[in-house]
């Protein structure tokens, strides 16, 4: 319906709502108008059932006044990108033509690496706010060609800049892979079928008088029916991130399309994708595709409205909020440039998201996000704190048994033993500690009982006589809690007491919860052979690869499922965790979880170099064990240059002589070579360990213990191999049938 052009304001009731459900939201409405802040606007607002659209003041007053009518068509600013640009990609990532986790240059070819199509969604590409002015450019290619050639001013995921860059590539993406403009895949994908008839780029003349204008440009003329982005002007109107032309009305028809799970444009599962947040834990905002959800930016979301829902704003004045939960969202156009660019409407834009949540209720969240505080540090959380944040409720009422050591902290370093004994409701009855002892000091062969100082409680050795609590132990208890930071190898012990553990919590009918913790050395690479000699020793207690890529939570599951212990399992999943993060990625407090694994570089070789440390010296009583190793009969420089020379990716090799002050060659003089990481994500430790096993066997048969190396390895046939001379390579290619084989079987049970 299109109004009579009259100057006074008018409120328009649909449905059934009554005028008194959104007064407040008209009161902040006119308020700001008659004001001249701004000189109009239409707000557009619905709720379930109830719906209200409100028409305020002028559309133009310069050179003559104009009211304000509904049908108005507004610059929509920035709000191009996620109403043009985000839905045309995310039709091209439904058809699996662009891919979230690709890099750009997929796409655009020229572009730099390291920068993938989620980095753009998100603003965390690190790239350049905008395009410069100078030196002076103009055309639509040469916009392209600075935006691909401009350096960025951070790397990726590290933190979040909002920038037009992003959406400008993306437009261009959209433009390669579906070989149409920009303009028009968004016409036939998005609007034609919404029926958003009044929603275009570059709109003709004859729409020109509906439009309301902006300001003046460079050359005194007023703007109307011209893209105000003096960039997308430069391009000719039709880019990523700006130059959209578009009604309240139309951008009902959107929203009300997102709220219906896509219908008629996406899928459902495709809107979900794009409403979650994808910003890395370690950012402090939260964006998810596109949308804004928790920054800076998100003014109209108002003092009400919760974390979960989104929206975006434009430079001209514009805004949409969308609110899932109670099926709510709000429209707000205004024309707050006119007629000189003076007025701000960032304090309307909250003032307008209060009024419209007010009198409405909305539950509790139960799953992230969960809202921030204002001093809070970004970070992935490791399952103590999820379950901290959740009050202990999963244990409320329970008995417990704490299997842990040093690594159960939380991430402000507090003790999992000290958090849990002063949980309410929770008895905390005794502790079981693993390797290394309850406070991971012990480099021992066998560690004794103990009680725990602090608490008084019973400390009940793992790592002695017995390797898994007794029944008598478990008798007391209504369940067992393991939180132990595992290292993302197969042969450090955690995981086998992990198992044993869970096998006595199961004969003994206790549940069983493992508070996750992320892989140190991530969750994507997997190395080495995935099938074993021997099972049900601590270094090798499932079928699983030497470099197995989990967490010690879906290990659980996985052991669980496949040797059927039919164990009471419980997860307290880590939150934030992405599967290609390290751990000095995730934000979270370094801890050694064992007495020689000192560092996340050691973390990353031990698969591979500790494969070595009953045969060589390893590094232990140095200062870097597991970056060294080395015997007394070793000539450092020719080790050092047959290494270096087969070309191991990631890493690179200088001689050195050490002297350790514990375990193997203990006290004497040994030639070697030290390791450092040159490349973190081409490293594959397993083949650094084998290719020095090979070469060690080569240049020193008759010295080096070459049969110790299946103590952890657990593969005799591999080593007779390496006995008969094959090469690292084939040796390593032996385990590819296998190793594909461990990738499938994980995937059932992989939660990140």
């Amino acid at each position: 319906m299109i109004l009579p052009r009259i100057i006074l304001p008018i409120l328009l009731l649909g449905g059934s709502a009554l005028a008194a459900d959104f007064e407040p939201l008209r009161e902040v409405v006119q308020k700001a108008v008659a004001k001249g802040k701004p000189q109009g606007a239409v707000l557009w607002i619905e709720s379930g059932e109830r719906k209200t659209t409100l028409v305020e003041g002028q559309r133009a007053v310069d050179p003559t006044k104009e009211a304000m009518t509904e049908d108005t068509l507004f610059d929509a600013a920035s709000l191009t990108k996620v109403v043009a640009t985000l839905p045309c990609v995310m039709r091209l990532m439904q058809d699996e033509k662009i891919h979230l986790e690709a890099e750009v240059r997929r796409y655009l070819s020229e572009f730099r690496g390291g920068i993938t199509v989620r980095h753009l969604l998100t603003h965390t590409s690190g790239l350049r706010p905008g395009i410069p002015k100078e030196p002076a450019w103009s055309g639509y290619d040469a916009g392209i060609r600075r935006a691909v050639e401009l350096e960025p001013e951070g790397p990726p995921d590290r933190f979040f800049r909002y920038s037009d860059i992003n959406f400008i590539l993306l437009g261009e993406i959209v433009r390669r892979v579906s070989g149409m403009p920009l303009n028009e895949f968004a016409a036939k994908t998005v609007f034609e079928p919404l029926k958003m008839e009044s929603t275009r780029f570059l709109p003709p003349a004859d729409w020109r008088a509906r439009i309301a204008p902006t300001e003046k440009d460079e050359n005194g003329v007023m703007l109307r029916g011209v893209v105000h982005d003096p960039t997308s002007r430069k391009m000719g109107g039709v880019t990523g991130h700006a130059g959209l032309f578009t009604t309240a009305g139309d951008l009902a028809k959107y929203a009300r399309m997102i709220l219906n799970q896509g219908e008629g444009v996406l899928k459902p599962e495709t809107v979900k994708l794009m409403t979650t947040p994808h910003t890395v834990a370690t950012v402090f905002e939260r964006r998810g595709l596109g949308w804004d959800m928790d920054s800076q930016f998100s003014r109209p979301r108002g003092k009400a409205f919760p974390i979960g829902s989104f929206g975006h704003t434009g430079f001209t004045g514009t805004s949409l909020w969308i609110e899932p939960q109670s099926k709510t969202f709000v429209v707000f156009m205004s024309s707050r440039l006119h007629p000189d660019g003076g007025s701000s409407v960032r304090d309307l834009y909250e003032e307008i998201g209060t009024a419209a949540a007010q009198g409405m209720a909305f539950a509790p969240r139960t799953e992230p996000p969960w809202p921030r505080g204002e001093k809070e540090v970004p970070m992935v959380l490791n399952g103590i704190d999820v379950l901290a944040r959740r009050k202990f409720a999963d244990l409320k009422g329970l008995s417990v048994g704490l299997i842990t050591n040093q690594t159960g902290i939380d991430a402000q370093r507090r003790s999992t033993i000290d958090l849990l004994a002063a949980a309410p409701d929770i008895r905390l009855k005794k502790l079981f500690s693993p390797e290394h002892g309850i406070r991971g000091e012990l480099d021992q062969l066998k560690i004794g009982d103990s009680k725990d100082k602090k608490t008084g409680l019973p400390v009940l050795s793992l790592y002695g006589e017995r390797k898994a609590p007794t029944a008598e132990q478990l008798a007391d208890l209504d369940a067992l809690v393991f939180d132990v930071q595992d290292i993302g190898c197969r042969f450090y012990t955690y995981i086998g007491t992990m198992r044993v553990c869970m096998e006595a919590a199961a004969k003994a009918k206790k549940a069983f919860f493992v508070l996750d913790r992320v892989n140190p050395i991530g969750g994507l690479a997997v190395e080495g052979p995935a099938a074993v000699d021997e099972e049900k020793v601590t270094t090798a207690t499932h079928a699983i690869p030497l470099r197995h890529g989990m967490t010690a939570g879906e290990l659980a599951m996985m052991m669980n499922a496949e040797r059927m212990l039919g164990c009471d399992l419980r997860i307290i999943p880590v939150e934030g965790w992405q599967r290609g993060m390290l751990h000095d990625q995730t934000g979270l407090p370094w801890i050694n979880p064992s007495p020689n694994m000192r560092s996340l570089g050691e973390a990353l070789l031990y698969p591979g170099i500790g494969l070595l440390e009953f045969s060589v010296s390893v590094g232990r009583g140095t200062d870097t064990p597991f970056e060294v190793l080395g015997a007394p009969y070793v000539d450092d420089l020719r080790l050092s240059y047959e290494l270096n020379k087969l070309g191991l990716a990631g890493v690179q090799f200088t001689p050195v002589r050490f002297t350790p002050t514990a375990s193997v060659f203990k006290g004497e003089a040994c030639g070697g070579v030290r390791m450092a990481i040159t490349d973190r994500t081409a490293l594959k430790p397993v083949d650094v360990g084998v290719a020095i096993i090979c070469a060690l066997q080569g240049l020193y048969p008759k010295e080096f213990k070459l049969s110790l190396v299946d103590t952890l390895l657990n593969r005799a046939a591999s080593v007779k191999a390496v006995r008969g001379g094959e090469s690292w390579k084939k040796v390593v290619g032996g385990w590819n049938e296998e190793l594909a084989g461990f990738v499938e079987r994980r995937r059932a049970f992989l939660r990140y």
